[in-house]
């Protein structure tokens, strides 16, 4: 089944990074708490290069992870086969990071840009936060047999307060360089539409 051959090729790939991320580690930790933090995290090639690379790597698991629990999971593909489930779901998030990535390109100022960049990229550094919690949270609630109801629950509860941090924190580095109107401007269009849409497509 496909679900369990990238099971094994998302295994293969964290061995090989393990060494990368173990130096990575402390660096997330700092950004994920202080905006300084994350300045010197993007203003390390090397270490900024390998947190991208890390983010895509969970972002298989993120996947898996999604369809195991079906935390995606419209009326529109309850008919579908598991394989193709999975894909659709690897399609929808793909989507999704394309239409971010475009906001982003759309609306990229041409003064301070850089903070702009920072705002952007630091997402990376919380959606690895979140998988990372999410696969511990599978992990433990697995060893004590808890009910997909439960893993789902707990994993939705999650993700919004991981995002709500991520917001506030692009929030802060946005009203570094734009006054609260243009700083909400920007959000609506970099976060909360593409946002807004994959929670409306789930709901269909």
């Amino acid at each position: 089944m496909l679900w369990e051959i990238l099971v094994v090729v998302f295994v293969l790939l964290m061995m090989l990074q393990l060494k990368r991320v173990w130096e990575l580690a402390p660096l997330l930790g700092d950004s994920l708490f202080r905006m300084r933090g994350s300045s010197t995290l993007e203003n390390s090639v090397r270490h900024s290069r390998d947190r991208n690379e890390f983010a895509l790597t969970l972002g298989l698991a993120a996947v898996l992870v999604s369809v195991r629990y079906h935390l995606y999971r419209p009326s529109f593909l309850e008919d579908f086969t598991p394989n193709l489930y999975l894909l659709a779901v690897a399609g929808v998030f793909l989507a999704f990071l394309l239409l971010r990535l475009l906001m982003y390109r759309l609306l990229k100022p041409r003064i301070r840009p850089d903070n702009f960049v920072l705002a952007h990229q630091m997402g990376h550094t919380y959606f690895i936060v979140f998988v990372v919690l999410a696969l511990a949270t599978v992990g433990v609630l697995s060893l004590f047999h808890g009910a997909d109801w439960l893993v789902r629950a707990i994993l939705y509860v999650e993700v919004l307060l991981i995002y709500l941090l991520f917001i506030f924190r692009k929030t802060q580095i946005l009203l570094l360089f734009c006054n609260p109107l243009r700083t909400f401007l920007y959000l609506c269009g970099l976060e909360f539409f593409p946002a807004g849409l994959l929670v409306a497509s789930a709901a269909m």
